[in-house]
């Protein structure tokens, strides 16, 4: 058991936090990004796009 008087260690806390939230920010930024991801995203909505039925269109 932990004593509340003494201070956590940061690797600790660190640690405690990702065993229950997990990773919440991303790595990376999307500015740092490389702008062939960008296209690829947009490659999903024209997937998406064509898969509408006919009579939906």
């Amino acid at each position: 058991m932990s004593r509340p008087d003494l201070p956590e260690p940061e690797w600790v806390r660190r640690r405690r936090l990702a065993a229950v939230f997990g990773d919440v920010l991303p790595d990376t930024t999307s500015d740092e990004r490389d702008a062939a991801e960008a296209r690829d995203d947009a490659g999903t909505d024209a997937w998406l796009r064509a898969q509408v039925p006919p009579h939906h269109g």
